[in-house]
């Protein structure tokens, strides 16, 4: 950025870190309770639901609430709604931590899952705000190795907490990151916004998309985590709901397609095949990262009899490489402007690094396991930056940020199906495994039911117990079926990425809510590295911000192009078209 100017000065960089802080808080919390699971059930008193629910309702408020926080952000401005989200982030983790009953656990646990959710999708929205697309691959892989370091660090802290019983400072830890972020948001983070009256707000606000895709959405995910928990799959529990709520979200397809005026979500985005199948990638690609990050602990503290503290250990070889790898994507993608790349090289290692991890079993040495465990981890952090980038350059320039949202979203989507896929694969597994000792057999149905309360049991038992390398044997047999079957979701994902087209990533920043510095909205300057912009008012008191660092984009053209695109009469976004040239780069 242009370093004379005052809004990419030490306010920007503020305001930015401001952010990341608020992100670190979120992966902290996200990952730390996994490992710490066993114990808190014990303490609290609860049962294998309880437990099954103190982590499935993050996921699932985590999961429904991303796609209408972005939608109200374009309405509201990205700031107030960001704020209103870390303020319930910020509840739910105080009433967690001061409880010390299971029920209002969960419901902070819902409480913390709404904010991070909020926080998640209004973070890649407001990147796409504040970074030309070109350089964005950058902000994305450092917002990418904070959540890393989050998801590496909170399994380390949930585990010594977990070991001196002092669970409840796992959810006040998140406090101090909260209130510093919660200050810098609201002293730095400054984005334009336009002013509009309270009526003029909720006229555009789209109340029956957002009930119908709230209610349906619910009713579609919470059978899926229940179904053969709670209830067994074929139960009507599960299947009514399950069937409502997937009728609930094909009306509100249909209804956003046709009848809502300003719909939450623009369905054209799913018109251009590249963007959809990016979309079903992002999809698969949380659904194996969060089996892993769910069920690789477990597979660490019941056959390697490890405490909480090392199975986070054990799981570094993994979660460290993500770092580096989505960091270099970054700097390469806005190098050269390629990032297809990425995407094959990272779903070809993913492939093959979850199909070596089913060599993990009882007697697997640490110096194997290791090095089956870098592998996926190096494809899964080239993935991170790829899918984003290949989204957002293959949109319409005005659906940029609820495009990014909607990123988030479909990760989210797919870690919380990833965790009941996962359970699904383990109880059917397990329960198949148990049956074939007769010692077992009439334990199978039980034990297979609960991971967590089964390693607590595989922990009290001796060493040398026949039992006890039954249960490992069973437990590493059951696991191992895990990760062959996310190697198939790979697999896929390395064959439909040939439908992903290359797009120029050297197009214009144009935005409604830039960020805002000393001397105004950014933009109407040349930096020192030949950057340009322009702003200037668009109809009714709206004002558009045109950045870019390439010398063959033209902001006036540019901005010329997204008035054109506001209007009625002009369709190549409502075709799904990309603002830019379409490329062939790979």
């Amino acid at each position: 950025m242009g370093r004379d100017d005052s809004a990419f000065g030490w306010r920007y960089i503020a305001a930015f870190t401001s952010v990341l802080i608020v992100n670190f808080a979120c992966a902290l919390d996200a990952t730390t309770l996994s490992v710490a699971l066993p114990t808190l059930s014990v303490v609290l008193g609860g049962d294998a639901i309880t437990s099954f629910w103190a982590g499935t309702s993050f996921l699932l408020t985590s999961t429904i609430w991303q796609p209408l926080f972005v939608s109200i952000s374009q309405i509201y401005g990205r700031r107030t709604i960001l704020l209103y989200a870390l303020s319930l982030f910020t509840i739910g983790s105080v009433l967690c931590g001061a409880t010390g009953d299971f029920t209002l656990l969960l419901i902070g646990r819902c409480i913390q899952g709404s904010g991070v959710g909020g926080i998640l999708a209004l973070t890649e929205a407001m990147i796409t705000d504040m970074v030309p697309l070109r350089q964005r691959g950058n902000a994305i892989a450092v917002l990418g190795a904070v959540w890393a370091l989050g998801s590496v660090g909170g399994p380390l802290i949930g585990g010594v907490l977990a070991e001196v019983n002092r669970w409840w400072w796992i959810f006040f830890l998140n406090l101090p990151f909260a209130v510093v972020g919660f200050i810098g948001c609201l002293a730095f983070l400054r984005l334009h916004h336009i002013t509009r009256s309270l009526g003029e707000k909720l006229l555009e606000v789209d109340f029956t998309g957002a009930f119908l895709f709230v209610a349906s959405l619910t009713s579609f995910l919470i059978p899926i985590t229940w179904g053969g928990v709670s209830y067994a799959w074929s139960s009507w529990h599960t299947l009514v709901p399950l069937f409502v709520g997937a009728a609930g979200l094909v009306g509100f397809w249909m209804y956003e397609a046709k009848g809502a005026i300003r719909p939450m979500i623009p369905t054209s985005l799913f018109l251009n095949r590249s963007t959809a199948i990016a979309y079903f990638l992002t999809f698969i690609h949380g659904l194996i990262l969060w089996s892993m990050v769910y069920y690789l602990p477990l597979y660490f503290m019941a056959v390697h009899s490890y405490t909480p503290l090392l199975a986070g250990v054990a799981a570094l070889p993994q979660t460290l490489t993500i770092v580096p790898c989505a960091m270099i994507v970054g700097i390469i993608t806005a190098k050269t402007g390629r990032y297809r790349w990425s995407l094959w090289l990272g779903w070809a290692l993913t492939t093959f690094g979850c199909g070596i991890m089913y060599r993990l079993d009882v007697d697997t040495p640490v110096v194997e396991w290791v090095f089956l465990l870098v592998t996926s981890g190096i494809g899964i952090g080239l993935l991170f930056p790829a899918m984003n980038l290949a989204i957002q350059a293959s949109c319409a320039v005005e659906d940029v940020a609820i495009a990014a949202g909607l990123f988030t979203f479909f990760r989210a989507l797919g870690q919380t199906v990833g965790v009941a896929v996962g359970g699904v694969i383990f109880q059917n597994r397990m329960q198949a495994n148990l049956s074939t000792y007769p010692n077992l057999a009439n334990l199978s149905g039980r034990y297979s039911l609960d991971a967590v309360a089964l390693i607590t049991h595989i922990n009290t038992l001796s060493s040398d117990a026949s039992e006890t390398l039954q249960l490992k044997t069973a437990f590493a047999n059951s696991i191992r079926v895990i990760w062959a079957v996310m190697c198939g979701f790979a697999g896929l994902g390395l064959i439909v990425t040939a439908g992903v087209k290359g797009y120029d990533l050297n197009q214009a920043l144009v935005t409604e809510q830039g960020f805002v510095g000393r001397e105004g909205i950014v933009g109407g300057y040349a930096g020192d590295d030949g950057e340009r912009g322009l702003n200037m008012s668009i109809g009714s008191g709206k004002t558009t911000t045109v950045i870019s660092s390439d010398p063959s984009v033209n902001p006036e053209v540019e901005m010329e192009r997204a008035i054109s695109s506001s209007t009625e009469d002009i369709g190549f976004a409502r075709e799904g078209e990309a603002p830019a040239v379409v490329g062939s780069s790979f």
